[in-house]
């Protein structure tokens, strides 16, 4: 056995010596248990994020450790690339034909050099068929595209699921879970909402805490129908029409309406519903590696699905036992603007509450950008390790 194969040990590669200007045979090895204060992870463009990210996300798999990759780039769909046998014909259909023809291959030739060229690469680490195979058999991979089939949809529309009671009962998650709600929906419709001053903000934020106290969700019809008809006669002191004229509410709902009716956005409604246990463990209860890819949606559609599965993993993580060791990672794979040290998006309060409480229950985050200053100090100083 290699001396990096440990339970709770993430092998990360060895060090190098900067003087000599040569590798050691010194081993890398990174504390499971350090991720559950959480880590970032900064670099230029083309410095390696990604890869290292693919490289913790890897040991954690060895090692039976369920992740949620958000992908905004698309990149992180290369952790379903292992080919324990590392064969010619396992990377003849992603290469790049193109690429063979200039290096004056056929493709059949390139596919079989770059097979060796990576089976003595990996050698050199100590990384075998062996250990690839050990990683296919340890997790179940999964890519996620919500709003799209090109992978598997997740269903984020359907409806909006009423939280658990005890969810409910703490008064400053209650609260942040029905503003970030109701903030997503509205960013979608491309409404920058307030929720102090924005209408539109205030009266879905009632609604939706009307329907939840009721023990009821509410799909994207019912909300629409509540928008026009609401079951409330009041906002605060002041009478709802009063506060939001039926034909202004009218328009409201013909926004929300003509985004339902929008060609494709029927994808958002399909699949698997958003939910942090599936995501993170298969119904047999095998560790689940979902990779959350968004690259193919707009800022705005982005930036609602990533406030929604913070919500709803936020939801599940109130619901866990305490423990010190790593129980999950939630990895971004770039999280510039989704927690900016300005701004106030729907998913930056989120963020922080994750890095703030998300220790206690054994959830480690692991957020990669390329500059410091794009995140908030609030969360930089809730990171273990840079």
């Amino acid at each position: 056995m290699h001396d990096f194969e440990k339970l709770g040990a993430f092998y990360l590669g060895k060090r190098y010596d900067g003087e000599t200007d040569k590798q050691t045979e010194d081993l890398v090895l990174y504390d499971s248990k350090d991720l559950t204060t959480h880590a970032v992870i900064i670099g230029m463009t083309g410095s390696g994020k990604t890869g290292l990210g693919i490289g913790i996300l890897e040991e954690a798999a060895l090692d039976h450790i369920p992740v949620i990759a958000i992908d905004p780039k698309g990149d992180m769909g290369n952790l379903l690339l292992t080919f324990p046998e590392l064969r010619a014909e396992d990377f003849r259909p992603w290469i790049n034909p193109r690429t063979a023809t200039d290096k004056g291959q056929t493709p059949d030739e390139f596919a079989a050099a770059q097979a060796a060229l990576w089976k003595k690469g990996l050698g050199e680490w100590g990384q075998t068929g062996e250990r690839i195979a050990q990683l296919r058999k340890n997790v179940d991979l999964a890519i996620y595209t919500p709003g799209s089939n090109s992978g598997l949809p997740v269903s984020v529309l359907q409806s909006f699921i009423a939280p658990d009671q005890a969810l409910i009962d703490d008064i400053d998650l209650y609260r942040e879970r029905v503003q970030s709600t109701a903030t997503g929906i509205l960013t979608l419709l491309d409404i920058d909402a307030d929720p102090i001053s924005s209408r539109e903000h205030i009266l879905i934020s009632q609604l939706l805490d009307h329907a939840w106290r009721e023990g009821r969700g509410l799909d994207v019809p019912g909300l629409i129908t509540e928008i026009q008809n609401p079951p409330i006669a009041k906002v605060g002191v002041m009478n709802l029409d009063s506060f939001f004229p039926a034909k202004d509410r009218f328009v409201l709902a013909m926004r929300l309406n003509n985004l339902l009716a929008a060609p494709g956005f029927e994808a958002w409604m399909e699949g698997t519903p958003l939910d942090a246990r599936n995501l993170l463990y298969t119904e047999e209860g095998k560790p689940r590696i979902s990779i959350m890819s968004i690259a193919h949606l707009d800022d705005a559609q982005r930036m609602f699905f990533v406030s929604m599965l913070l919500n709803e993993l936020i939801a599940w993580m109130r619901a866990q036992q305490g423990t010190s060791s790593l129980r999950a990672i939630l990895y971004m794979d770039e999280i510039f603007g989704y927690m900016p040290p300005v701004a106030n998006p729907p998913s930056k309060n989120l963020f922080l509450t994750l890095l703030k409480q998300a220790r206690a229950y054994g959830l480690g985050l692991v957020l990669a950008t390329q500059n410091p200053v794009d995140l908030d100090y609030k969360g930089l100083s809730n990171t273990g390790t840079w």
